[in-house]
């Protein structure tokens, strides 16, 4: 049984720099983070299909004139057009001062428009020439049911390799997880692979059973889905301390160095599913043990 002490001190070192996502499109949400978040905090807005992407141009001005870093995501599936694409980069560099893009392939099993996947949208240059240069792309502890291991794999080292090669500062955010073997294994696995770009480690935030067994099912996670069934103890663990024993369990595997996180960790990135407040109040009481 690890020291309560040892672990308050790892979870708020592990907090000492975090993100959050939120759904732009709900302006209580969008307050509250205004509010109540630390001045150059990172908050990820959400584009949500059949949304008009340019609606998230206003919550991103708001949000940088409140001190905070916006981070839109950009789904290639969900562009309609090159032109599309083209006024979505203007408007979010010139309008809202967006420095840097969440980059994902998009919740659609087909296309909408003419990009099947996050690296073509990288490839017309589009942000770069609005000089976003900043792009974060997804990593997946667990896979991605949509995908296959070999063809995720290769899809990941393609875009690494274009941003490497075309000057990106390229960054990577998983997807959450409710053990923290698999973000171990994974974050050993791509460090063993020579990829040192900056991670921030996808965790859910606190809720209830059911919230978080529904948010597995529709993005997939499904060994972390067979934890929360079978599991019932640490289920309950999970939705009593939120994801605290699963930061506990990262720092324990492999522990920080005096000057940085785990094995190239930049900052954990929190999924609210809703719970904004829930999920700030969770995190500042963590913060001051």
């Amino acid at each position: 049984m690890p020291d309560p002490r040892t672990a308050s001190s790892s979870t708020t070192r592990m907090l000492s720099d975090y993100s959050i996502e939120i759904n732009p499109r709900q302006p209580r949400v969008l307050d509250a983070a205004r509010d109540r978040l630390d001045r150059g905090t990172k908050v990820f807005l959400v584009w949500i299909p059949e949304a008009d992407p340019i609606d998230m141009v206003a919550p991103a001005s708001r949000l940088r004139r409140a001190g905070l870093v916006p981070v839109p995501h950009v789904g290639a599936r969900l562009l309609e057009s090159s032109g599309q694409l083209a006024q979505l980069a203007a408007r979010l560099a010139g309008e809202a001062g967006v420095d840097r893009i969440l980059l994902v392939g998009g919740d659609r099993a087909r296309p909408v428009g003419p990009y099947a996947a996050s690296l073509e949208v990288m490839q017309t240059g589009m942000f770069q020439n609005v000089g976003i240069t900043r792009m974060a792309i997804a990593g997946f502890p667990e896979g991605n049911p949509n995908i296959s291991q070999t063809a995720l794999e290769e899809a990941f080292a393609a875009k690494l390799n274009f941003g490497r090669r075309n000057g990106l500062e390229l960054s990577i955010v998983t997807q959450f997880c409710f053990q923290a073997g698999p973000i171990v294994s994974w974050l050993e696995h791509i460090r063993a692979r020579g990829i040192d770009n900056p991670v921030r480690v996808g965790l859910a935030g606190p809720a209830s059973l059911v919230t978080l067994a529904h948010y597995a099912v529709r993005c997939g996670i499904g060994n972390s889905l067979h934890v929360l069934r079978e599991h019932p103890a640490f289920a309950q663990l999970l939705t009593a301390s939120g994801p605290a024993p699963i930061i506990q369990g990262i720092a324990d595997a492999a522990p920080a160095t005096n000057s940085s996180l785990p094995l190239g960790i930049t900052g954990l990135h929190f999924f609210a599913f809703g719970s904004v407040n829930k999920t700030i109040d969770w995190i500042n009481a963590e913060r001051v043990h």
